[in-house]
């Protein structure tokens, strides 16, 4: 551990400060939309989006080594996709007659296929172990700048519209009656969920998404009595799994993603377990 805060404060390793201010600005959005998230209950739809963000992120590879757009990436391939596919999800759940789990499935997997298939025909090795299980050392000064305009976005729009999703949250139908429009709320909560997701896919990857998405807020809501304590407690538990995540991977030699994602599920058992006995 002492080696880590060593190496961190070491001028010739850029890197790694900018992977660690990455992931705490990360936890700020984690926090609060994991905890809509999971009072809502759509954590199934989320890992939708984030499994559909492969063809996003393979797509923008293709378009920008190939086609030659230099202005797209791997990136912007996966905002877009999400945004996209946000957009279905919420088609899907308004639209009468219509099979939620069956649409979830299908962009479940075929975004996968079209991901896996756009890396094939890009020129050049891509692995595609960096995306699917996160690679947080692979964080640059010009990521950090796109990680934080998009934080920007997240926290306000989350701010501005608190009251209308924490009706949406706890009782849709109460609030439809009250004359919000719930439908474009919905659409709201899963775009500010896919914006999330692309943020913390380059911290755990397109995998383990929806373990560190989730199990802050849910560690969070055993001891909160409130959604607004839940939030702050959720934003604490991911900066901390993030920061000892990396401290431990590094003194070990560990992929970082699944260390944060085992710190963050152990820390989970635990706190679950004292729950139920008290």
């Amino acid at each position: 551990m002492l080696e880590f805060f060593t190496v961190l404060a070491d001028p010739n390793v850029p890197f790694l400060r900018y992977a660690l201010l990455v992931g705490l600005l990360s936890a700020i959005p984690f926090g609060i939309i994991g905890s809509y998230v999971v009072v809502r209950r759509i954590s199934s739809l989320a890992g939708a989006i984030s499994h559909c963000l492969l063809a996003g992120i393979g797509g923008g590879l293709y378009l920008e080594r190939v086609v030659g757009w230099s202005y797209c990436g791997p990136v912007s391939g996966a905002f877009v996709v999400a945004v996209v596919a946000a957009a279905i999800l919420a088609w899907a759940h308004f639209r009468a007659g219509q099979r939620e789990d069956s649409v979830i499935g299908a962009l479940w997997s075929v975004g996968m296929a079209i991901g896996l298939l756009f890396l094939a025909a890009t020129p050049g090795y891509t692995d595609p172990m960096s995306y699917l299980f996160g690679n947080i050392l692979l964080i640059g000064q010009s990521d950090m700048y796109f990680v934080l305009a998009l934080d920007v976005v997240v926290l306000g729009l989350a701010a501005f519209f608190h009251p209308q999703f924490l009706a949406l949250c706890f009782d849709d139908e109460f609030a439809r009656l009250r004359g919000l429009p719930t439908n474009w709320l919905y659409f709201l909560l899963l775009c500010l969920t896919a914006m999330t997701i692309v943020l913390l896919v380059r911290v755990v990857g397109i995998v383990m998404v929806i373990a560190l998405l989730t199990l802050p807020a849910a560690i969070a809501g055993n001891f909160a009595s409130g959604i607004g304590g839940m939030m702050v407690g959720a934003v604490l538990a991911c900066a901390s799994f993030i920061f000892c995540g990396m401290a431990i991977s590094y003194s070990l030699d560990l992929p970082t993603g699944p260390v944060i994602i085992c710190l963050a599920a152990l820390t989970y058992l635990i706190t679950s377990l004292k729950s139920s006995i008290r």
